[in-house]
């Protein structure tokens, strides 16, 4: 994993807000409605919050009708896991 990917991730991980979607996609794939309904932000707010989150790719995104749905990017928890065990004390 790149150096910059790393600064990205960490940056995007230091809102309270997107560590609570990332709670929230644990458990599986789940709409945008759903997402607004239960962090009670605006769907502007939800859609910032959302695109920091795709573009480092951490989180899917998938359109089905007018809403979209997210889920977790396991590969990219994967990697950013493996980077984190990677350092160590000496």
């Amino acid at each position: 994993m790149k150096i910059e990917d790393v600064v990205s991730i960490c940056k995007a991980l230091g809102d309270e807000n997107r560590i609570r979607i990332v709670q929230m996609l644990i458990d599986g794939e789940m709409c945008a409605c759903d997402l607004l309904e239960k962090l009670k932000i605006t769907q502007p707010t939800l859609s910032h919050h959302m695109k920091i989150l795709t573009q480092i790719q951490l989180v899917n995104v998938r359109k089905d009708g007018r809403w979209m749905h997210y889920s977790i990017n396991c590969d990219a928890w994967k990697n950013f896991r493996d980077f984190i065990e990677s350092v160590s004390c000496k």
